[in-house]
């Protein structure tokens, strides 16, 4: 019955046929063949990956998913967004996406590291969810990452080819309004799973941070920022502050964001901890990929939060 049901894969009823018993008493069988150690089950779970924490992170900001890897001993304060978080993120993404998904990926290293990782996607569109850091470095930035992830899905490809922040919100607007942008836009209603990055407000962590002017910075600053993703701005209990800033940038709103069902944030280190901390209290994230150096912090920080399945908005309360 064992071998029946372990390494033939059948189930329970077909083996009751075969053996002329109840499935109550194949139940039974297998139990004390568990027991008796006749059968041992063995779950391995890949050394990099922490199972502990991940269960413990899930549970205390009521994710979908949430994954922990190792980080790196040398760099757990240097260094946010080990490119191992992409590597994970990637196969993540494998499970998570769909045949006939749209697929969308704001800008980031991490998200950039994620799509070069990719190795396999069901069929779907992928789109861009937020313009560039740099449109000089475009076609190595997000605008190649929408198009590698395409190409793995086999999929339609929607890039975004304008910068992320502009000098004004007139600007900004003219851009959104271009045919190329404004079918990209199309597709933010449609987006089924997202990925996005997460940056804690200092220089070299957040790029809107480093596109800004040090007038502009002190200003944000004083509103008591203390995350931002995707040009959006948050304070430390997750509620979004320096929305003039949106009016520049182009990227998914957050409305639409949190109308998305599957929206994963890969972000981690040291830095980061507390930013992802706000981040995951927005209520616009619904799985997290990170590491133990960030992980710890947030297993240990402050006030329990709402579940981020409930994608309550703070500022709603």
């Amino acid at each position: 019955m064992a071998r029946r049901f372990y390494l033939e894969g059948k189930s329970k009823i077909q083996i009751a046929e075969e053996f002329g018993v109840s499935r109550f008493k194949v139940a039974r069988v297998l139990e004390t063949a568990l027991e008796r150690d006749l059968v041992r089950i063995e779950i391995r779970v890949p050394a990099e990956l922490d199972a502990e924490r991940s269960d413990k992170l899930r549970a205390r900001y009521g994710l979908r998913h949430a994954v922990v890897v190792e980080s790196p001993a040398e760099s757990e304060e240097q260094s946010p967004d080990p490119e191992n978080l992409g590597e994970v993120a990637a196969d993540l993404l494998g499970e998570l996406v769909n045949e006939g998904d749209v697929l969308g990926l704001a800008w980031g290293r991490s998200t950039i590291h994620m799509a070069a990782a990719l190795d396999r996607l069901p069929p779907c569109t992928v789109v861009q969810l937020t313009g560039v850091y740099d449109a000089g470095t475009a076609e190595r930035g997000s605008v190649e990452a929408v198009r590698r992830a395409a190409q793995v899905s086999g999929g339609d490809a929607h890039p975004i080819y304008a910068p992320m922040l502009l000098p004004d919100a007139a600007t900004a607007a003219a851009l959104r309004n271009q045919t190329g942008i404004a079918r990209a836009f199309e597709y933010f209603d449609k987006v089924t799973v997202a990925c996005v990055s997460i940056g804690s407000w200092e220089p070299g962590i957040s790029t809107v941070h480093d596109m800004l002017s040090d007038e502009e910075r002190a200003h944000y600053a004083s509103l008591g920022v203390a995350a931002e993703m995707s040009a959006h701005l948050f304070d430390a209990d997750g509620r979004r502050v320096g929305r003039d800033l949106g009016e520049r940038c182009i990227t998914v709103e957050a409305d639409r964001l949190r109308r998305i069902p599957e929206v994963v944030a890969i972000a981690g280190g040291q830095r980061k901890a507390a930013a992802i901390d706000a981040v995951l209290r927005s209520g616009l994230v619904t799985s997290l990929v990170t590491d133990t150096a960030a992980a710890d912090h947030l297993l240990s920080a402050g006030s329990a939060p709402k579940p981020a399945l409930d994608r309550a908005d703070p500022d709603g309360e």
